[in-house]
């Protein structure tokens, strides 16, 4: 079994442009979270196409296995983090996302305010900040086991090794992609 991080897309009815959400999951393959996707995402009337995808390996030093539910938490959780920052002269905002493994969420925030996007993505007024408050939240960020589908945090569990392993970039796939094209 594999994790996959997810960027999906749609513009459900009533929007005028279209929105963007996370959605994680666990699974053999790609093909078969679309139920898992179609479901997080109901107020998209199945119209969701995916921007960007990976099967996550690694993540900040540490290898990713998936095991059957234990029921023990390890010391060493992994964590989604989404940045919001502006630039001067930029009708937007722009967004960088993170999965840091930390023992607690006020360790990961404390690692995350050092990040270059942090550091440089505000002016005084428009302050970097992790999305949806000015300031740190416990609401926006995320320890990654508890946003899984109801039925994939009851089965699996993400076993965290600390790899030495060179090369751990997690291979990205960007672009559209019709999730009915899964299918």
């Amino acid at each position: 079994m594999k994790l996959f991080y997810i960027i999906l897309g749609a513009t459900p009815k009533g929007r005028n442009i279209e929105q963007h959400d996370v959605f994680f999951g666990i699974a053999e393959n790609l093909k078969d979270l679309v139920p898992e996707m179609k479901k997080f995402w109901q107020e998209a009337d199945g119209k969701i196409h995916i921007d960007a995808y990976q099967e996550v390996r690694f993540a900040d030093g540490y290898e990713l296995k998936i095991t059957e539910r234990t029921g023990k938490d390890s010391d060493d959780q992994l964590y989604f983090i989404n940045l919001g920052g502006y630039k001067p002269g930029y009708f937007e905002e722009f967004h960088e996302q993170h999965l840091m493994v930390g023992k607690s969420m006020g360790e990961v925030v404390k690692r995350v305010k050092k990040t270059e996007f942090y550091q440089t993505m505000g002016f005084k007024g428009a302050e970097s900040h992790i999305d949806e408050k000015h300031g740190v939240d416990i609401d926006d960020i995320f320890r990654l086991n508890d946003i899984l589908p109801e039925t994939m945090k009851e089965k699996y569990s993400i076993v965290l090794e600390k790899s030495e392993e060179q090369n751990q970039n997690n291979v990205m796939h960007l672009g559209y992609l019709r999730i009915e094209k899964l299918q």
